[in-house]
């Protein structure tokens, strides 16, 4: 079995970041990408904003895809704060599941589902989570419903899980097939979150540093 090097792993932030200042912009602004607007988390839209870099990426993933298949857009940037959010509640829940771990298994185990918010690629505009939609917007099975995590999924949220339909397989392909062909990597314990240019990615392509570290929205 292929190791699963996780957002924890001192691999990741031992990675340099080389900050290029490329601009986070609004994926909706003269783009054809579907949006899910049900992610919206604040009023400024936050999550509508991706690197531009990226952005260009899944533009070009989104032309690779069989004819009547279109990327559907969930999440890009995150806010740091809304980051650490996510992480701190998951691992509390961790705890309480497991009393008896240790702070570097919680941090762990939750790194499955949340990135560590000091190496976060959603803050740094560098990762999208996406999914299949058919030509009307209608999301294709893709074996979990997206962000659901690997306690209450048994594991299928996991990319390579083998406990999915053969139709989810199959989406999963062809949504990997393309991402990757773009230039993209995936966080293998979520089918969903693809990236480029963060340390994650640096570590999975063997760059030397990232291009992408954490961003201010409002440095757009």
């Amino acid at each position: 079995m292929t190791e699963i090097v996780l957002m924890s792993d001192s691999r990741v932030a031992a990675v340099p970041v080389q900050e290029c200042d490329e601009r986070l912009v609004d994926v909706r602004r003269n783009s054809p990408l579907l949006v899910d607007e049900r992610k919206r988390q604040d009023s400024a839209g936050a999550f509508v904003y991706l690197r531009e870099g990226v952005l260009d990426r899944v533009l070009k993933a989104q032309t690779q895809l069989p004819q009547g298949i279109r990327l559907l857009f969930v999440e890009g940037y995150r806010p740091p704060s809304l980051q650490r959010h996510y992480f701190d509640e998951y691992g509390d829940q961790l705890r309480a599941d497991h009393p008896g771990w240790s702070v570097e298994q919680i941090r762990s185990a939750a790194s499955r589902y949340v990135s560590p918010p000091e190496i976060a690629p959603h803050s740094a505009g560098a990762a999208v989570d996406v999914t299949l939609a058919d030509a009307d917007g209608r999301e294709l099975d893709m074996g979990t419903r997206m962000n659901a995590t690997p306690e209450e999924s048994a594991g299928a949220c996991y990319t390579q899980a083998d406990n999915i339909s053969g139709q989810a397989r199959s989406n999963r392909e062809i949504l990997s097939t393309a991402l990757t062909a773009a230039g993209l990597v995936n966080y293998p314990t979520e089918w969903w979150h693809w990236s480029f240019g963060d340390r994650y990615w640096a570590v999975m392509t063997g760059a030397y540093a990232a291009h992408y570290g954490p961003r201010d929205l409002h440095s757009v």
